[in-house]
């Protein structure tokens, strides 16, 4: 059985997330009322078991702001307790003047890898997360993923196609630090032209040997697992980043809202039945172990 691990999947309770708490907020994935609950490790771990998963990293989950380094420290905490997850990407503001004050503050917690701050703007305003499409060109931003590297630690990537040329130009801009592009770059336009787009920024942003391609969360648009979609996604990252710059995500439980986690994993088993035992052991295991430092 192919030995995987899941570079990105969430827990939570529902009292630290504001967007679970009071009325529906539109979000990105749809309708989400199955999941306006506490999401435990014990019910992580439930959903992996029929499934040779051997490690996890747990990516930040949009707790408030200004409780950055609770959110890092519960988890924390639980992986003291659980033995999961294996790794922590938190959250931090870069685009202040300086953010070494509060990555300092996180350095202190033995599993933290990485750092995301979500970046992905759209003109479609439900879609729409950042305060502007081009904050990955911000100075400050700029300078503090820069000093990510000192840390050791990478940055998750989260921008729409479009936006690309300037998510280029940060990773230009800080070859020291490992960029993991969040979902395969988000392709929501799957008409011809809009595939086309997202196919042409991906092979723009991929010449950047730093960045790395997460293969994760390809329902978020269709709002269903489906594993033709998988496939086609997969197999256009896999040639544009090759096997050492792809890794995969079960980006659950966004996606426990339309599947099960051993549905989830068989399509992109399915999808990638066609690759060689050493690809599919670098997407699956491999890069990510070496990517998160598990």
């Amino acid at each position: 059985m192919m030995k995987i691990i899941d570079a990105h999947h969430h827990i939570w309770r529902q009292r630290d997330l504001p967007w679970l708490m009071g009325p529906m907020q539109p979000r990105i994935f749809g309708a989400y009322e199955p999941i306006r609950r506490d999401y435990p490790i014990s019910e992580f771990l439930d959903d992996i078991a029929s499934r040779n998963v051997v490690k996890s990293v747990y990516v930040q989950a949009n707790w408030p702001k200004d409780r950055f380094e609770d959110e890092v420290a519960w988890v924390q905490k639980t992986a003291d307790e659980s033995g999961w997850p294996h790794g922590i990407v938190g959250y931090c503001d870069m685009t202040v003047e300086d953010a070494r004050p509060s990555l300092d503050r996180l350095s202190k917690y033995p599993l933290m890898r990485g750092i995301r701050q979500q970046l992905h703007w759209h003109k479609n305003p439900l879609y729409r997360f950042a305060a502007g499409a081009d904050l990955a060109r911000d100075p400050n931003v700029i300078r503090n993923v820069g000093h990510l590297a000192d840390y050791g630690w990478s940055f998750d990537l989260q921008v729409f196609a479009p936006q690309m040329r300037g998510a280029a130009e940060l990773a230009s801009a800080c070859p020291k630090v490992t960029f993991i592009l969040q979902h395969a770059g988000m392709p929501e336009d799957l008409s011809d032209e809009g595939f086309s787009i997202w196919q042409s920024e991906l092979r723009n942003l991929a010449r950047e040997p730093n960045v790395a391609s997460k293969l994760s969360a390809f329902g978020t648009f269709l709002h269903r697992n489906e594993t033709g979609h998988v496939s086609r996604i997969l197999h256009e990252a896999l040639t544009t980043f090759g096997r050492d710059r792809c890794l995969f995500g079960s980006n659950f439980p966004i996606e426990k809202i339309w599947t099960d986690y051993g549905q989830l994993v068989d399509s992109f088993l399915i999808a990638a039945s066609d690759l060689d035992e050493a690809t599919r052991i670098a997407i699956f295991h491999d890069t990510a172990k070496r990517i998160y430092k598990l």
